[in-house]
């Protein structure tokens, strides 16, 4: 069986690091973007079994990339998780609407990403 592929999304480095690190030890091929546009064209290069996705981005924010991700047949179905410090009920439920399948909160804990990754990898996209 394939390794998963995971795309890590995050314009802090040390948490793209943090990330790749725990999920290369979890079993997981993977790649980063700093950017939403860096994101969406490494979607484009190689489609992930998963995108982590920080919601805070310097370009197009992590609700629009979730947004685009939707709204084109070739994506629509790959599972996004929400990694971000917004932490609201608000920023939760927009990315639920928007197909998000769900949300971690930072500061997150190494242990909690690593045991929730079986149930994101079994999933398709949460419906829009």
């Amino acid at each position: 069986m394939a390794r998963p592929y995971i795309l890590c999304v995050d314009d802090e480095r040390d948490v793209t690091d943090l990330l790749r690190f725990l999920l290369a030890r979890a079993g997981c091929d993977t790649a980063a973007a700093a950017t939403g546009r860096a994101a969406l064209d490494a979607l484009r290069a190689r489609r992930p079994d998963l995108v982590l996705l920080d919601l805070m981005l310097p370009d197009l924010d992590g609700l629009g990339v979730c947004e685009i991700l939707r709204r084109t047949p070739s994506t629509a179905d790959i599972p996004v998780v929400m990694l971000t410090a917004w932490t609201s009920d608000e920023a939760r439920a927009h990315g639920r609407v928007l197909g998000a399948l769900d949300h971690l909160a930072k500061p997150f804990s190494p242990r909690e990403l690593v045991n929730r990754l079986p149930r994101w990898l079994g999933k398709t996209a949460a419906p829009a």
